[in-house]
């Protein structure tokens, strides 16, 4: 089994390179800047691609790196939008086009008769490779904002075509973006290790102050003395020339006393893994100040293939002498910087770790937890490290159970836990109007979950907020934009929104037939563009209906004349 593991490393690692040796086109006629790249961290996930730079604006055109054929194309108001797949087979590669404003004429077309036929907005679609064969610099769209986008760009990337991998497209596009500019620290974090480490006589996890000169040499002079195991996490920033951008750092290294401790290589990963994000980033510091702290360390939960440790990056203080630490940081181009710091060694007390808490649970096995009125159920294998869990529960008068704090610091899951909370009061006919919310410093949001014999049982992705149940009896709102110019513009638009539990559907109908109403996600925003081909002139009656996850439904009718 390893001597297949090595051999199929090789075997990749030969043909990726080749590849990188030949030309990759340029997906746009103007230079090249990247507003993100391959593997940074992002909330639940890795960026799976790099952000090409679209000059600020929709509509520019974006051209095939390579020769291929369209293998998928999937239209949806959230995540990557309008998005082309294109498969390469003479490479084992597929690549990716992104948040795109509109196809091509032809496969606009196609796409729209396949949404009127299944009467959908969303689609994902599959093709032949003789259906739309494209050539190098062929056009495949034009750059947009569509999606989950915070902006113009167009999100690339390329992936292994049989294994679905994604793998850094940098390195194609060497020749064409310039970086000389190196990797920076933000922040070190020293962290004891549970009942085993001590750090100044503490074991919390406290903060390392750097130095940065005006020619951006890093330092620590801070005075860090440890006994027992101790490890570090870090946050840090890279850098290209021609942007004001910051970017993720591919290549970690850790030495302790010119030994190797801790390498992360991130130039591909299998997206069943993009959640193990979680494992690899101080999730406390991210929930709370929004910024990612990488550790320099391995969690017993970590099932991430891109990191090596000795040790699992935890340095054993077991003598009085100055430890050697080097964090190097490295980017696709090779720029390099290096911070090192010394931990005295200094035999101290390790304070006696705060067992205190309503149950032990340990991160490989399934764990449940049952009071009154809660349930909760923890698949095996869900938790990144044993948690000494704690639980309160508090009494109201605005929810219809008490809310159920699981545990005082945020805690990820790996997969969903159920939770189930007893209802206090029972009295909607309508049991799906119930549903389980979170609470995070006091801002709401719809978890959901199903009724059963006056328990409410929904999924939950992470610990460390409150749970309650609420009710959702209010229809969603349909407010018409412009109405009175729908005609001249020849669109009809409206803003769609929900109180709580969102937008499930929406249909809208002309003269008793489907129409297609585009959806903007992050707007809020449909509209539905006259079509001569299904709309003939004359007088025309409009029917808009949308849900909401509840099943609270609105309607909107009107009468327009064309």
């Amino acid at each position: 089994m390893f001597r297949k593991f090595i051999y199929w490393t090789l075997f990749w690692g030969i043909g990726y390179f080749s590849i990188q040796a030949q030309t990759f086109h340029s997906p746009f006629e103007f230079p090249l800047y990247l507003s993100g790249n391959f593997g940074e961290l992002r909330p639940n996930h890795f960026h799976s691609g790099i952000d090409f730079k679209t000059q600020g604006v929709e509509g520019k055109p974006v051209s095939a790196v390579r020769k291929g054929y369209v293998c998928r194309i999937v239209v949806s108001a959230w995540g990557y939008g309008n998005v082309v797949y294109l498969a390469h087979p003479d490479d084992g590669l597929k690549t990716v086009y992104a948040h795109l404003q509109r196809f091509t004429k032809e496969m606009a077309a196609y796409v729209k008769t396949k949404q009127y036929e299944q009467e959908s907005f969303a689609v994902d679609l599959s093709f032949s490779p003789e259906q739309f064969p494209i050539d190098a610099g062929s056009l495949v769209g034009y750059g947009g904002n569509s999606g989950s986008s915070g902006g113009p760009h167009l999100h690339f990337e390329v992936r292994d075509l049989e294994t679905d991998e994604p793998v850094d497209p940098l390195p194609f596009y060497k020749t064409k973006i310039k970086d000389t500019r190196s990797p920076q620290v933000r922040a070190i974090m020293a962290y004891p290790m549970e009942r085993e480490g001590v750090v100044n006589n503490s074991s919390q996890k406290q903060n390392i102050q750097l130095t940065t000169t005006k020619e951006g040499k890093q330092s620590v002079s801070a005075k860090i003395e440890a006994w027992g195991k101790i490890a570090f996490s870090i946050n840090v920033d890279d850098f290209m020339d021609g942007t004001k951008n910051v970017y993720g750092v591919n290549e970690l290294t850790m030495l302790v006393d010119n030994e190797e401790f801790f390498h992360s290589y991130l130039d591909r990963f299998s997206l069943n893994d993009t959640r193990y994000i979680n494992a690899w980033v101080d999730y406390e510091i991210w929930q709370n100040k929004r910024s990612f702290y990488t550790k320099i360390f391995v969690e017993p939960g970590n099932k991430l293939q891109f990191i090596k440790s000795k040790n699992r990056g935890y340095i054993d203080i077991q003598e009085e002498r100055p430890y050697h630490v080097i964090f190097e940081l490295k980017d696709v181009y090779g720029n390099t910087n290096r911070i090192s710091l010394n931990v005295q060694g200094k035999e101290q007390i390790i304070p006696s770790f705060n067992t205190d808490s309503t149950s032990f649970f340990q991160w490989y096995t399934e764990n449940r937890f049952g009071t009154k009125g809660m349930r909760l159920l923890i698949p095996r294998n869900s938790l990144y490290n044993d948690l000494y869990f704690r639980h309160d529960a508090e009494a109201n008068t605005t929810y219809l159970s008490d809310i159920h704090i699981l545990h005082d610091v945020p805690v990820p899951l790996h997969q969903k836990a159920q939770l189930s909370l007893y209802l206090s009061q029972d009295s909607l006919v309508n049991k799906s109007q119930y549903g389980i919310i979170s609470i995070r410093n006091k801002r709401i949001s719809w978890v959901g979950g199903t009724y059963r014999d006056g328990w409410i049982d929904g999924r939950i992705s992470e610990l460390g907020i409150g749970y309650a149940i609420a009710t959702d009896t209010v229809p969603p709102k349909i407010n018409p934009i412009e109405n009175n110019k729908w005609v001249e513009k020849k669109t009809i638009s409206f803003k769609i929104t929900d109180n709580l539990s969102g937008v499930e559907s929406y249909r809208g109908e002309i003269d008793g037939q489907y129409v297609l109403f585009e959806m903007d996600g992050k707007k809020s925003l449909i509209r539905y563009a006259f079509d001569a081909e299904r709309l003939p002139r004359g007088e025309h009656f409009l029917s808009l209906t949308v849900t909401d996850a509840c099943g609270n439904e609105s309607v909107y009718n009107s009468s327009f004349t064309w």
